[in-house]
Parts: structure tokens; sequence; C-alpha cells
């Protein structure tokens, strides 16, 4: 191990050899002047980090004459950066005044990624986001980033979106708003679509390849997907953003915000408009949506409420494009019936509360419900009246028995819950989080027949089938980072979850009756991650991670050929390398899946093609 550590150091910083200086010096509080212990001290775009000890004093060594900036931080006090030119060694006196207010980062520390993590993963700045953000879904704008393919119906990127990362699909990627859950709870896929323009009010995101650190919500194997809104802007602003693009596409979004007003409360409001004809014909897309947040801040704590809404109306183009055609006619679109639309809008309310208590403890806890509503309507030809719950019609010795119909596939649901994370920092060598969430579903699935061309006596608005379910998910986790030694440090990761499921499905006779399932699953993590020196790192860690089927697993399959859950174990592997003007990443991954679900074509028992384990 000596001789490949020498070799990479060796490679990368073939100047070593030259004179080495270091940073020294003392932090204290700038009011009294006590000083801070186990203060952290860093250089930015590096790996070189220390702490300060039991009289506040500090150094980095082994440094190479240059310019470095300085990033002192400690738990209650203002963040300071400093610009030093290193040319012989160094002694500072840093005053570190304490803060105003508690920040809003706290709310998703616990499920964050850092250096420590040893995964791979990529941080995603507003200032990064905003550089795109002209109209286009998340997904697409997010497109730059390692691993990942997005797609769009619409050709545009605008209305329904897709994300896959390292080749999973939407369902595999879990996605949290400020530490909230925000996969659809059955299907598990994410809709960006419901959240028009939400960029806008993104302040940062992480994406962490892989299982990821635990998190609340459905179970992550592509990645995780983890987003930040709050965000505390002292200062009063006001925005009024246009773009207009190619396809007629047109964005407005004003945005506003009080500032910091008498150093407790701050209000911060988006609304948004996104109109566009689409790529593909008729796949026009009508989308509006606002945000709006409320905070209190203190010393100690913090309380903030969000609320945000979306409501979209696509055409539909979920079909895609015939291979045959894709040379002659791109932009075709097999559906023409005039309101072959999707119409579904989605509120969201969020109350986050933060509070530190003492030096080395940080309780984290939220509620949420978010109200979903919404339907899609679509022509349908030769449809069976038996289908639809309508008697034949019998007109002197004819029968008829089909007939073109407009159907709409209604869902209406609410989901609820609670989240928990308690954070521990010795502000030396241990950093421990433990926390959870309870969520519960609620929705209801019904059809309706709007309109026939034979209708008999039936009623207008037929309703043909319902379907209600109640899912609930609860998880705890435990989570450690550890210095073994000054360069190598551990983290262990460990989670529960059960997952309880009622749903109308087939049973062993194969009639449709409501049934239940519940699962229990055990997720563990384990890495390590050392410190070559101050520009570069490597890691290693493996995980196991668990996952319910889906919905239709579950709706179209009987006890006998429903799948059972997946199960993957991951392996990471890589060489980070951070200079003042260099990012470099190298990243070995295995993804053993144990019971994959895919589709194999085959018709199970009860007539469907169902996915199958393999």
């Amino acid at each position: 191990m000596k001789s490949n550590i020498g070799w990479l150091a060796g490679l990368f910083f073939p100047l070593g050899a030259l004179a080495q200086f270091s940073i020294g010096g003392k932090i204290s509080e700038a009011e009294g002047g006590q000083p801070l212990a186990a203060a952290s001290v860093g250089i930015e775009n590096t790996y070189q980090a220390t702490t300060s000890d039991h009289t506040g004093n500090f150094r980095l060594a082994s440094l190479r004459a240059g310019r470095y900036t300085l990033r002192v931080s400690y738990l209650g006090y203002e963040t300071v950066t400093q610009t030093v030119d290193l040319q012989s060694d160094l002694t500072l006196d840093v005053q570190l005044p304490k803060k105003t207010v508690l920040a809003d980062e706290v709310v998703v520390t616990a499920t964050s990624a850092t250096e420590k993590s040893a995964i791979a993963y990529t941080n995603v700045s507003r200032a990064e986001l905003n550089k795109q953000n002209l109209a286009q879904d998340l997904p697409v704008l997010l497109n730059f980033t390692p691993s990942a393919v997005t797609t769009s119906d619409a050709g545009a990127g605008v209305g329904y979106t897709g994300l896959r990362i390292r080749g999973s699909d939407a369902t595999r990627v879990n996605v949290t708003i400020n530490g909230i859950p925000y996969n659809e709870a059955e299907s598990q896929g994410t809709f960006f679509v419901n959240l028009p323009d939400f960029a806008s009010s993104v302040n940062s995101l992480q994406i962490q390849r892989g299982l990821g650190t635990s998190t609340n919500g459905t179970g992550a194997f592509g990645a995780s997907l983890n987003i930040q809104t709050n965000a505390l802007r002292k200062e009063p602003y006001a925005e009024v953003n246009n773009s207009f693009g190619s396809f007629n596409t047109w964005k407005h979004t004003v945005m506003l915000g009080s500032g910091l007003v008498d150093g407790k409360f701050t209000f911060d409001g988006r609304l948004s408009k996104i109109t566009s004809d689409g790529y593909v014909e008729r796949a026009s897309s009508d989308l509006k949506s606002f945000y709006l947040s409320g905070g209190y801040y203190g010393k100690k704590s913090m309380l903030r409420l969000n609320v945000f809404s979306g409501a979209e109306r696509t055409y539909q183009a979920w079909n895609g494009v015939p291979e045959s055609l894709l040379t002659t006619n791109r932009r075709y679109n097999a559906f023409t019936y005039d309101n072959q639309t999707d119409n579904y809008q989605q509120d969201h309310y969020q109350l986050h509360f933060s509070r530190e208590m003492g030096s080395h403890w940080q309780l984290n806890t939220a509620l949420h419900y978010t109200r979903g509503r919404g339907y899609y309507e679509e022509y349908q030809e030769g449809q069976a009246l038996a289908d639809y719950g309508m008697a034949d019609i019998v007109i002197r010795d004819s029968v008829i028995r089909q007939t073109d119909l407009v159907r709409r596939l209604w869902l209406d649901n609410h989901f609820y819950g609670a989240t928990f994370s308690l954070n521990y920092d010795s502000r030396s060598k241990l950093t421990a989080h433990v926390g959870g969430g309870w969520n519960q579903y609620q929705g209801r699935h019904y059809g309706e027949v709007v309109w026939a061309r034979f209708a008999g006596n039936q009623p207008g608005r037929q309703r043909y089938y319902e379907n209600d379910a109640t899912k609930t998910d609860f998880n705890l986790y435990a989570k450690a980072f550890y210095q073994l030694a000054k360069p190598l440090n551990a983290f262990v990761d460990a989670q529960v979850r059960t997952v309880g499921y009622s749903f109308l499905g087939f049973n062993r006779e194969l009639a449709n009756v409501q049934q239940s399932v519940d699962l229990v699953f055990f997720n563990p993590k384990a890495g390590l991650t050392l410190t070559l020196n101050p520009r570069s790192q490597i890691y290693a860690s493996l995980g196991m991670g668990n996952k319910e089927p889906n919905r239709n697993d579950f709706t179209q399959s009987s006890p006998e050929s429903r799948p059972e859950a997946e199960s993957l174990r991951n392996l990471e592997a890589g060489y980070r390398l951070q200079t003042r003007a260099l990012g470099f990443s190298a990243n070995y991954y295995l993804m053993n899946y144990k019971n994959q679900l895919v589709v194999t074509g085959q018709i199970n028992d009860v007539g469907e093609y169902n996915r199958t384990n393999i």
C-alpha cells in the first residue's frame, strides 16, 4: 500500500519535492475572544482539513507556495473564509462572529453525502442550474451529470420527461425534496411535470449514484436525488424572468423575497407559467406553478413553512415514434383525438423545524402533506360494452356488443407523514446521525366513460371501475463517520424499512378482492476513505439495498405469480482529485442484482404481461 500511494503522489504531484510551508494560528470568538476548540479548518478545493485543539490552535502542514482560500466553521458561528498568499510559514488569528440565525442547510444534513461517505456523488448549485434554466424540466437540466440519460415525450424537454441514472429508471431513483419523499408511492416513479419550473426554486441538489446513503422514501438502486429548496436570503429581492424558444416555447417567472425582516423573519415567493407546442405533433404543454415559503430564524432554532403547487395539461405523446418512421416523420404522434390530454394538479405542504441542542447536537423534524388529483382522457375504438359495466344494446335483430368511447382514468390521492433526524458532531473524530420517517399514502383509482358512440340507456359519466389502495412506509436509520487515523475515515450506515400495502388484486381463485402484504428490509452499508494528500482521496464501499415491487406487480398478479422484492449488492471504489484549477474523478462500481424485476413478454395466470424476477 505504501508503494502504491507513493506512486500516485509522484504521478500527480511531481513538484512535491519543492519547498513546503504551513498555515497555523488560533480560532476564537469575535465577541469575547474565547478560544474555540474543535473548529473545522480547511482549504477550499482540496481535501486538506483539520480541527482546532482545546486552546483553539490549528496547523495545516505540507503546503506548497501559492494562493489558498482558508475556510473556518463552527456550529453556531458564521463561517469565515480568508484568502492568503503562502510564500512562507503563516500564522493567522481567525475570529468567528456568532450566528444571528440557524441556517437552512441543517434540514438535509443527515441524508447528504460528504467527502467521507465513500460513494460517488455530484453536487449541483443554484448557479449551475440557472445557466440553462430556460423552460425545460428538472431532469433535462441534469443531463450533464455522470451516468444520467434523460428523455422527453414531447421532444422539447417540456412536459413529461424522464431521468435514468446508471441504467435505472425513475422507479429505482429515490427523490426527496428537503428530505421529504417525492416518488409516487405506488408506481414509485417521479413526475416532474407536476412541478413546472421547480428548478427556479431549487437552492442546491445532490445526486448520489448507486445505493447512496440511507434516506427517506422508496429504495434507491440507480441513484438518490436530494433536492433542497430552502435558502435564507438576507437581502430583499425581486426578479422577472422570461424566455422564448423553439416550438413556441414560452416561460414566464416572477420571484420575490422580503429578505430577513427584524433579523428573524423571511418570506419568498414564485409564480410561473410555461407553454410549448412540443417537437412531436400535438404534444403541447400548458403548465402553471407557484412556490411560497415563510420562515422564522432564531439563534438556535428555525421554523419554515413551504407551500408549492403545480398544475399541468399536456397532450399525450408517451407512445413514442415507431422505428419505421424515424427517418421520414420523426414528429409522428399516433394520438389524434382533440382532447387526448393528461390533467393533474399536485399541492405540497412542508413544515420544517430545526433546533440546536448544545454545541454537539442538532434536531431536525418535518411534517408534510401532498394532495394530488387529476385524470387523463383518451379515445378508444371497438371496446366491449361488458368491460365497462354496460349492457349489450339490442336493436330489432341486431346486437351491439362493442362501441367507440372516450374514457377518463382518475387518480385522487393523499400522502402525508413525518420525518426526523438527530445529528451529533464531536468536532473531532465522530459524526453521527439517527433518523427516519413514517409516511402513508391513500390513493383512489377509478375510471369513467364520458362519451360512447353506442350507450343505450346508460347514464352519463358511467364509472366502470374503482380501486382504493393504502401504503404505509416506515424507516429508521443510523449512520456514523469516524476518523480512524489522520488520513483514514470509516463510515457505517444501517437502515430498517417496513412497507405495508393494501390493494385490490387477484387472489388464488382469481377473484379481484382487497388484500395486503407486509415487507421488512434491512439495508446495511460501510466504507473507507483514505486521504492521500491535501488534493486527492481514494475510497471504497459496499452496501446492500432492497426494494418492493410496484403497484402493477401486485394488482396484475395472483399470490402464485406475484414477484418477490428486488435486492442489490453495490460495490463502489474510486479516486478523487481536486486542485484549484482541475477536478478529476474515476469510479468503479458493481451492481449485483438478485430477483431483479424485468418484463419478459410472458402472460401470467391472470392474463397480464407481468414483470418477473430473474
